[in-house]
């Protein structure tokens, strides 16, 4: 099993930061990447427990996940449900605001579905990468 943490801080109130990364559209402008909501939460919550979101990987290929739980302003929590090269995967966003500063902490475990040795290795700065560098920037886009 295959272990990334990140943790980021945001000088915005939890809500503001909360609203932006859980929205799916919006999550994938800041990582870079093609996601779509294809289905509504159905927790009374568009991007919560329930939704699916499908993120486009090349032309043709994607991927689907489907969010488990749901806290506003709390957690989001999220298992591939569809397609990837890995299995076992869920990520995690947890929220915490302290002074007017929301702390996100950010866990994806997963498996490859390869058993290739070093394959979970080489996919961790794959998917890790995109997410630490857009929440770094927009972080930094709340400093101003």
């Amino acid at each position: 099993m295959e272990q990334i943490q990140i943790r980021q801080a945001f000088n915005a109130p939890v809500k503001q930061v909360f609203n932006t990364l859980c929205d799916h559209e919006t999550f994938g402008k800041i990582i870079g990447a093609r996601i779509n909501r294809i289905k509504d939460g159905e927790d009374g919550h568009t991007n919560g427990l329930g939704s699916i979101r499908r993120i486009a990987m090349l032309p043709g290929v994607y991927f689907e996940e489907t969010v488990v739980s749901f806290v506003p302003y709390q957690l989001m929590e999220y298992l591939v449900s569809k397609g990837s090269p890995v299995k076992n995967h869920l990520g995690r966003m947890v929220f915490e605001e302290k002074d007017g500063v929301t702390t996100l902490n950010y866990s994806i475990r997963f498996e490859p579905k390869l058993p290739l040795p070093g394959f979970g290795k080489l996919l961790k700065p794959l998917i890790a990468g995109p997410i630490v560098k857009g929440l770094k920037k927009l972080a930094d886009g709340y400093s101003t």
